[in-house]
């Protein structure tokens, strides 16, 4: 006797509901456990790791899920480092607004920086209430070879890279590569995963993060060569994006150099 084959009957959108309801959490770990440049992590509404995948685990330098499940940020991470992305989770419990594509500068333990955009979305139950929070962490990768972006684009981008302190801005970039912003910013997105207000900032601090760790140039005159003209506005900036202070990030590399 023949098998008869599966229905062909459409499924109902209550059904499949109901089956995206029952996707146990073991199986998000799994999946993201297939994807080692992103970190995935749900929390509770105080802020506590409840799930976690592998990569997290290893970022912090740590061995077991165990070692992390429970525990805060600020628990596992030690000063600002822990801090920031904490006071993220308060915002993100307290008002329901996500946290969507902010870029962040991370530290692999113990001392690997790694450039990251993080997603934090609030975990809302049937009667509005705030429950806890998802999100993930991705590395930022260029995803296609440099020879692909097009010339007059790689001509504007390559003068921004070496004239950091001159006052560039997403639209003057765009005007420098001959294309409408809206263009300009598609293509940006497509060759490096950022919007240009990102991509601007990740080379001004990652510029400004190899002369502090490298020269004693005062954090003034560092400040003013990638672009920023004021020192409080380089300092917001620079703990915005790598967690730390200027100062505090040139006293950490110090520190492991010794």
């Amino acid at each position: 006797m023949r098998t008869p084959p599966p229905s062909s009957k459409p499924q109902s959108a209550d059904s499949f509901a109901s089956l995206l309801a029952a996707v146990e959490v073991s199986v998000l770990e799994r999946l993201f456990d297939q994807v080692p440049d992103v970190a995935f992590f749900i929390k509770d509404r105080d802020g506590r790791y409840t799930s976690v995948n592998a990569s997290l685990v290893e970022r912090h330098g740590l061995q077991h899920q165990s070692q992390v499940l429970g525990q805060r940020p600020s628990d596992i991470c030690p000063g600002d480092f822990g801090r920031i992305p904490a006071q993220q989770d308060a915002a993100v419990l307290r008002s329901g607004r996500p946290l969507l594509d902010h870029l962040e500068l991370h530290w692999y333990a113990p001392n690997q920086p790694c450039w990251c955009l993080t997603t934090k979305l609030p975990l809302l139950a049937t009667d509005g209430q705030i429950m806890g929070l998802i999100g993930i962490s991705r590395d930022v990768r260029a995803p296609i070879k440099t020879q692909e972006i097009p010339a007059a684009v790689a001509i504007a981008l390559d003068h921004f890279e070496h004239h950091l302190a001159d006052p560039i801005t997403p639209t003057s970039l765009a005007k420098s590569a001959g294309i409408s912003p809206l263009r300009f910013a598609r293509l940006m997105k497509r060759f490096f995963g950022l919007t240009p207000s990102q991509y601007i900032a990740k080379n001004r601090i990652a510029a400004a993060s190899v002369l502090l760790r490298e020269t004693d140039q005062p954090v003034t005159d560092i400040a003013m060569s990638c672009g920023y003209y004021d020192h409080s506005a380089f300092t917001r900036a620079f703990r915005k994006i790598a967690g730390v202070s200027p100062t505090q990030f040139r006293e950490r590399q110090g520190a492991s150099r010794r």
